[in-house]
């Protein structure tokens, strides 16, 4: 099965750093954003790890939980996190599921169905796909999916500026430019008239027939 935005995220029930874990129950009426690893003991998801620590109290103001993976079974995650203290300076209190079976990372399309059924042996080399972030809103549908190579950390920051730019255009009739940053112009979606338009934001700027920029709304 192959996911698409708009998607349902698939529900799954996993053992994870904090315990046995419902996934839908576990995003609630909030956000999330699900992000996967290969491989514990890795450079570059030790320092993605980290990272993501980092940055939780800007997730948790967007309303947003994260939620970690890796193909590896809980008690290596353990271990891991005192690795990822030592090379970053951050605490891993999020959750990280343990994918010892591959169910999640087959479920999310992230490893083929003929993968095997056990993380034992492999290689990062073996799950260089499961390199996925997933962001899931509110009502359980998928609004963003990104993947990278192994050899690419993650730009966190580029991920909470999609999910401004989600959560702004869930709220209102727009759309986000590109290289749009949270406080600048955005675009008048096509379903608004140029009456609604001034109505719904004061005044706006036609650039072309089908481009209109506004200020960005407020919340």
């Amino acid at each position: 099965m192959s996911l698409r935005i708009n998607d349902t995220a698939p529900d799954f029930t996993a053992e994870t750093t904090v315990g046995p874990l419902h996934f839908h129950d576990f995003i609630g009426d909030g956000w999330a954003v699900l992000f996967s690893h290969p491989k514990n003991f890795t450079p570059v998801c030790t320092t993605e790890l980290g990272a993501m620590a980092g940055l939780e109290d800007e997730f948790r103001k967007r309303g947003v939980k994260i939620i970690g993976i890796s193909v590896d079974p809980v008690e290596s995650h353990a271990k891991w996190k005192a690795d990822i203290r030592t090379a970053t300076g951050y605490e891993v209190d999020y959750p990280l599921i343990g994918d010892r079976d591959l169910k999640v990372a087959k479920l999310y399309d992230m490893l083929p169905a003929g993968a095997g059924d056990s993380a034992e042996g492999r290689t990062p080399a073996d799950n260089a796909t499961v390199r996925s972030v997933y962001v899931i809103g509110p009502d359980k549908k998928i609004k963003l999916i990104l993947t990278y190579p192994m050899t690419t950390g993650r730009n966190f920051a580029e991920i909470l500026r999609a999910i401004d730019s989600i959560q702004l255009t869930a709220r209102h009739q727009v759309a986000t430019p590109a290289n749009w940053q949270p406080g600048e112009d955005v675009i008048i979606t096509a379903a608004v008239s140029n009456e609604d338009a001034v109505a719904r934001f004061g005044s706006f700027e036609t650039v072309l027939p089908y481009l209109r920029k506004t200020k960005q709304p407020s919340a």
